[in-house]
């Protein structure tokens, strides 16, 4: 499961957040594992809390404040109750001095203990969504994920059906490339799954017959993107003998894939000679979007049909 050590975090935040590193400093090897988060009540980050203790303690003036005007009894009640709640680190925020009381017991406990210049609600705006990337489960998949109209299309067949050309061609009437062939794919929500491409891959798009093309090169700074949440995946199948009759020609009920535990729709395209299948997926696209909005071509072709058999006429259902 994804895991992420205190010491990490530290480092690979520490401009972002203009931090500094006050105490505790043997408890770098601390570690933030998903798994474990995921089974437990205790909120991942938030302000100094005792009844529902968070992993990450945050304490701006209010709190700093609080712990400085406990009575002596109170106060080691209270520090004892953070020395034994399983916290991973602290942060003050807001540029305030960090009580020596806090020095003292993030030394005891091996508990880092940040300081920054950040507000308290400004650090914990940019630490979840840190957190929220880096222990998100992950998986890989085999495909050209690019940014088609806004949304996330993951491009999926055998290989050698065309995946990569198809992906040239979008990226040549303006959409954008994630990833070719590898596709990282993490879990950020319920029902959210972001795809990035590996950072050997990052803009790089292979086609037979030309090689490797680097798609920010060619194409230029808008043709490519780091990242984006996955919406649609389509499906792009060569006909046994050439044969489409056994493709649905109004598929009633919308297929989707099961990603990460989240159920992303799933569109068939079968790929033969003569078919634009740029176009057909930017159709594909536009029309889900409209599903999205509750608009439905085909049960509103489907209603319109038997509106006119109802009527017993010949007449066009739109004229009536």
């Amino acid at each position: 499961m994804p895991q992420v050590t205190i010491a990490r975090l530290f480092e690979e935040n520490r401009e972002k957040l203009s931090l500094t590193w006050e105490a505790g400093k043997n408890g770098g090897g601390k570690v933030l594992d998903s798994e474990l988060i995921g089974r437990s009540t205790k909120g991942l980050i938030g302000h100094l809390n005792f009844i529902h203790p968070n992993w990450i303690q945050v304490l701006s003036d209010s709190e700093t404040d609080y712990l400085k005007n406990l009575d002596a009894v109170h106060l080691q009640e209270a520090l004892h109750n953070l020395s034994t709640n399983g916290m991973a680190c602290m942060f003050v925020a807001g540029g305030e001095s960090v009580p020596q009381v806090l020095k003292n017991l993030a030394d005891a406990t091996a508990t880092p203990l940040f300081r920054t210049q950040l507000t308290s609600l400004h650090l914990m705006w940019m630490v979840r969504p840190y957190l929220a990337r880096t222990l998100a489960n992950s998986t890989t998949m085999h495909g050209v994920f690019l940014d088609v109209l806004g949304m996330g299309v993951l491009i999926t067949g055998d290989s050698g059906v065309g995946k990569s050309e198809l992906g040239l061609e979008l990226v040549s009437r303006g959409h954008g490339l994630v990833a070719d062939d590898i596709v990282e794919l993490y879990r950020l929500g319920p029902e959210t799954v972001e795809g990035r491409c590996p950072p050997v891959l990052r803009d790089f798009l292979e086609v037979r017959g030309l090689g490797v093309l680097n798609i920010r090169t060619i194409f230029g700074e808008t043709a490519v993107r780091t990242r984006k949440n996955m919406k649609l995946i389509v499906h792009l199948e060569r006909p046994i003998g050439q044969e489409l009759t056994r493709f649905e020609r109004l598929p009633l009920n919308a297929s989707s894939q099961d990603v990460l535990g989240v159920e992303i729709r799933k569109v068939a395209v079968p790929v033969a000679a003569g078919r634009n299948l740029a176009v057909l997926v930017e159709a594909a696209v536009r029309n889900y979007v409209l599903q999205l909005r509750g608009i439905d071509s085909t049960q509103e072709f489907l209603a319109r049909h038997e509106q006119l058999m109802a009527s017993g006429s010949g007449e066009d259902p739109g004229e009536l």
